[in-house]
């Protein structure tokens, strides 16, 4: 980073404008903390040592860079931390849709446009415009595009607190947001972090459908279905398969049933507005897409990173999981000699469910 020119700032007053600032681009909430992260640092190398980041390597890859934004980059001395909610109008009928087998269950945050591409560019207007205002100053932004410990940041920034689901939590707004950050080297005063506010409950822990949540604040990647449906590539574990039911991309569960999400309101922010009917899609409809479709319906979406061949295999599986019906069979067929060996093995799983032949 550039150090900052010598010259007299406010940062006070600079701090209460680049909330504003950011209230007027959209985003729900600012807070403003420094970079010492040992606590959190810490538990993430206990984490990691334990091998419950799965195949996640880039977890492990940058050493302390993660935990220590001024390693990351250096001149960093504070971070602020930004909020915006996602959830859609109407969209937080999870559970409902859970029970519909012949339906597909995609997470929540992935029925709009590719949150990464909204928040980077509403940041980097933030950006520059507190360099507008006090001139060229040190700063990256960051949207889950670098080793960052996002939820760690935004706790101490006063955002919310981590949840015992690992997700950060607001009274205010529960946990359907997302989260982004500029590192930056202005020394502007800090916000007070967030206080804890679960208290005995274990809603969270007690409905993830793969026991992930395996203590309090501790989550095995290895057994979520967000990890096995998004960032796993290879086959997906056996056992887990029947437990995921209808949930092809991602799982909420565990934030809705979260009592602190009542809270929660709709967002106005039309890019997270659902796109291509995946709010509520037919499994057997999902599964005929072949790829260029499959690029074409999710351009723009976080659902495209995954590729179509994770795409075919997550269908397959929970076509496994629906009740068995003759039309579920003959879609399954007719994917049975796909080139993928991955999909092979999903699909031919399925059938053998559909036709009672499987646990």
């Amino acid at each position: 980073m550039s150090a900052i020119r010598s010259r007299i700032i406010d940062t006070a007053q600079l701090a209460t404008e680049i909330k504003q600032w950011g209230r007027e681009l959209g985003f729900q909430q600012l807070g403003i903390t420094d970079t010492q992260l040992d606590q959190h640092e810490a538990w993430l190398q206990t984490w990691l040592a334990d091998g419950m980041h799965g195949e996640m390597d880039y977890m492990s890859r940058h050493g302390t860079r993660r935990s220590r934004p001024s390693e990351l980059i250096p001149g960093t001395v504070r971070v602020i931390s930004a909020r915006m909610d996602y959830m859609p109008d109407g969209e937080d009928d999870v559970f409902g849709l859970l029970e519909q087998d012949e339906t597909g269950f995609v997470s929540r945050y992935a029925l709009g446009r590719d949150y990464h591409k909204v928040m980077r560019n509403r940041l980097q207007k933030l950006a520059s415009r507190i360099e507008s205002a006090i001139g060229p100053f040190g700063y990256r932004v960051f949207v889950d595009s670098a080793p960052v410990l996002e939820k760690a940041l935004a706790e101490k920034a006063g955002l919310g607190w981590i949840g015992k689901h690992s997700n950060l939590l607001n009274r205010e707004a529960g946990s359907w947001f997302f989260l982004g950050e500029i590192y930056t080297d202005l020394p502007l005063p800090m916000d007070e972090p967030g206080d804890e506010h679960c208290g005995n409950c274990r809603r969270c822990l007690d409905v993830c459908p793969t026991g992930a949540i395996v203590a309090p604040y501790r989550v095995d990647a290895r057994r979520c279905i967000s990890y096995l449906t998004i960032e796993l590539r290879g086959p997906i574990p056996e056992p887990l398969r029947p437990l995921m039911g209808n949930r092809i991309y991602g799982c909420d569960d565990c934030q809705a049933v979260c009592p602190w999400n009542r809270f929660a309101t709709p967002t106005a922010e039309e890019d997270f507005t659902p796109r291509n009917g995946l709010e509520a899609p037919q499994l057997r409809e999902l599964f005929a897409w072949d790829e260029a479709e499959f690029l074409a319906r999710t351009a723009g979406s976080a659902i495209r990173r995954i590729g179509h061949e994770c795409w075919l295999r997550n269908i397959a599986v929970a076509l496994g999981n629906a009740a068995p019906s003759l039309e579920n069979v003959d879609a399954l067929e007719r994917r049975a000699d796909h080139p993928s060996a991955l999909v092979r093995e999903h699909v031919a799983w399925a059938l053998a469910r559909q036709r009672g032949q499987a646990a």
